[in-house]
């Protein structure tokens, strides 16, 4: 296992990633659980190599998160308070870990390393849920969808984070017209409707929906959905990009 300290990374600066998905009416956060005792979740998350971009570092943990490479990304907020740590995390875990050989991955130089101040840049990422392949690390026992409603209580701020991450993903959702990066190629009007009602947590008034969406102009037409009755099938439609 290659250790932070031994990197070339930036020192005190983090990334932390809001991966979000949408399936069977439910938006859904990527979120991995740390193979240890006790129950430590975490959002994914990295660190800045010293040639990199942030954008680039971003991609990067991305990628190796669920396996696109073309994925929606947007930096949201730094995460900046002078009292940010995981000193009070770490110290839990390596209380609740000593007879662990995983142990030994907590030296004093790594420890100090890890739980001086560190400033995260908060990043959210929209991906078509059936394209995923989330992709466990060496310290993941797992790595799962959770539905947002249902988070595990996670390290740190990182829940908190997510809070940011919708607030930001719902005032940005028809200025930039990124929900359709949540649905797959082609799609059914009630299945945007269904979407919007996930991330809004509310219900919207079909016509008034409907009207809303086609105004935008932003959508192709596409043939009638296939349901065995053809009078009553729905259109199909795709995002004109």
């Amino acid at each position: 296992m290659h250790l932070p300290s031994e990197q070339d990374y930036i020192q005190q600066v983090s990334i932390d990633c809001v991966i979000f998905g949408y399936q069977e009416t439910q938006l859904k956060v990527l979120v991995p659980k740390l193979a240890f005792k006790g129950d430590f979740w975490a959002l994914p998350s990295g660190f800045i190599l010293q040639q990199e971009g942030t954008d680039q570092a971003a991609r990067r943990i991305l990628e190796g998160r669920t396996g696109i490479k073309n994925i929606y990304l947007e930096q949201f907020r730094v995460f900046g308070d002078a009292g940010r740590t995981s000193a009070p995390f770490l110290e839990r875990l390596i209380e609740l870990n000593q007879e662990s050989s995983r142990e030994k991955q907590f030296n004093r130089k790594e420890f100090e390393w890890m739980t001086r101040r560190f400033i995260s840049i908060g990043y959210y990422a929209l991906v078509d849920i059936n394209e995923v392949v989330p992709n466990k690390h060496d310290i993941d026992e797992s790595i799962e969808w959770y539905n947002i409603k249902s988070l595990p209580t996670m390290i740190m701020d990182h829940n908190q984070i997510v809070e940011q991450a919708l607030e930001t993903l719902r005032s940005n959702l028809d200025k930039k017209l990124i929900a359709f990066n949540l649905l797959p190629e082609t799609f059914t009007m009630m299945e945007v409707q269904q979407l919007y009602e996930a991330i809004f947590d509310k219900p919207f008034a079909r016509n008034n929906f409907q009207k809303k969406i086609l105004d935008l102009n932003v959508l192709e037409r596409l043939e009638k959905k296939f349901t065995g009755a053809a009078n009553k099938a729905p259109y199909l439609y795709r995002f004109l990009k």
